[in-house]
């Protein structure tokens, strides 16, 4: 970037030749003979920075600092001062100024000093964009889902994310939990601190503790020198511990000591270190019967579970298969330069009754293959895997989508129901969604006991 300077100095010959000199690197610079001369300046334009001497007339160089820090906190400031003002210029830094020139000044050392703050304002840029970009891209808003089970999904998002508290997100594989982790991080007052992910699953046991914890040199065979392990990565922001039931329990242990205790022990330390770290986990599985099973502590699921989210599978929650594919379509027509417009309406009801075992992620899979073969505006069902064809595929469905939502959910529901005797309780567990949703699901597609045994 090519900043935009103002050098302020009541000497006239020092202001000028420092313009000269900036102007020739190709900045932009204006210039002015005192502090309420400069503040005049700042009413009509921004500058980046702003090169001030100490010692002015009606307004010195101190109380331009002061006032710059109120009104104009995105300038970085460097003062100009004698070698007997010194004691000066540290109040100054104290104050708000970037930097400072002791006179008589080296050009070269201004040039070097502003081209210093310039890559520092570059860096700052490009981090407040990095993580606006970050924060839109994992706004909760951007989840796509209008289905009853989605908006409960986004309620919950929205108060935890307020809150300290830790949090374990359960659901099948390709339900998007990681997304859900990242929504509630960076909607929260953490959101510009870090946010840790660690998959549980994929690390080996032996080296566990020390991905958690960290490590000291010397420690065991490979330890060469010190590591910070992922709780002090995450330290002031979350850390999301995916695929939590494959920790072990000796583990397990060390894992509620740190949540408890709010601090670590790295391998072969001896010291405890403080850490200030929200706990975001999650799981496929049901940590619950884990518990039963003598695999996981109680004591940890709890301090785990102080709010659950369960995410719906994509099976469960149909109606937002088009929305789905849509943001799929518009996701891949970038990345791919296409400009495949939708679905024509037998590969939408091919795609609204196939059962969607890899959840969301095979839908997105299968919507990259079909732009990639796609000759025409609309995906039609040729564009599909070959399996998705073959299987049973009802031809009369309604063209409404609610009517045909309505149809499928009427179908399954009842053919759960015949399997299990009309047993509402065990139909709730194959369905995977609550008694009560199955009473009001029966209710509202007006499902007969008759029908049903």
């Amino acid at each position: 970037m090519k900043a935009n300077i103002m050098v302020v100095d009541d000497e006239r010959t020092i202001r000028d030749s420092v313009q000269m000199v900036l102007q020739e690197e190709g900045y932009t610079t204006e210039v002015a003979a005192n502090g309420k001369e400069a503040i005049e300046l700042l009413k009509e334009r921004d500058f980046d920075i702003v090169i001030t001497d100490l010692k002015m007339p009606e307004m010195d160089g101190i109380s331009l600092v002061k006032h710059l820090q109120k009104q104009c906190p995105q300038t970085l400031i460097i003062i100009i001062t004698a070698h007997g003002s010194l004691e000066t210029a540290i109040e100054a830094l104290r104050s708000g100024a970037y930097d400072y020139i002791l006179k008589p000044f080296d050009f070269d050392d201004v040039l070097i000093k502003v081209k210093r703050i310039v890559k520092h304002k570059e860096l700052l840029l490009e981090n407040q964009a990095l993580r606006a970009a970050v924060q839109e891209k994992y706004d909760f808003s951007k989840i796509v889902g209008q289905s009853e089970q989605m908006q409960e999904v986004f309620s919950l998002i929205r108060k935890v994310a307020k809150t300290k508290g830790n949090v374990l997100i359960t659901g099948n594989s390709g339900t998007g939990k990681e997304l859900v982790a990242r929504a509630i991080h960076y909607n929260s007052e953490r959101a510009s601190k870090p946010f840790v992910a660690i998959n549980c699953g994929a690390i080996v046991d032996t080296l566990m503790e020390s991905e958690f914890f960290g490590h000291k040199k010397g420690s065991f065979t490979g330890a060469v020198r010190d590591k910070d392990g992922h709780f002090k990565m995450a330290n002031g922001g979350t850390l999301f511990l995916d695929e939590i039931g494959d920790i072990p329990l000796h583990l397990q242990v060390k894992l509620l000591r740190a949540i408890e205790e709010s601090e670590i022990l790295p391998v072969g330390g001896t010291t405890p270190i403080k850490i200030d770290v929200r706990i975001i986990a999650a799981t496929n599985r049901n940590l619950m019967e884990e518990v039963e099973a003598g695999r996981f502590r109680d004591d940890l699921y709890y301090r785990l579970n102080v709010v659950g989210i369960r995410l719906p599978s994509l099976n469960e929650r149909r109606e937002d298969i088009p929305l789905l594919v849509q943001h799929f379509i518009e996701k891949y027509n970038r990345q791919l330069n296409t400009n495949v417009r939708n679905t024509d309406n037998e590969t939408m009801r091919i795609l609204m009754n196939y059962n969607w075992k890899g959840g969301i992620r095979e839908l997105e899979n299968v919507i990259e293959r079909a732009l990639i073969l796609c000759e025409s505006d609309y995906i039609t069902k040729k564009d599909l895997p070959p399996n998705m064809i073959s299987e049973e595929f009802t031809p009369d469905i309604p063209d409404r989508l609610k009517d045909a939502i309505a149809q499928f959910e009427r179908s399954h529901i009842t053919k759960i129901l015949k399997r299990t005797g009309n047993n509402k309780e065990e139909a709730a567990k194959l369905l995977d969604i609550s008694l009560s949703s199955l009473y009001r699901k029966i209710d509202e597609l007006t499902i007969k006991p008759s029908s049903s045994i």
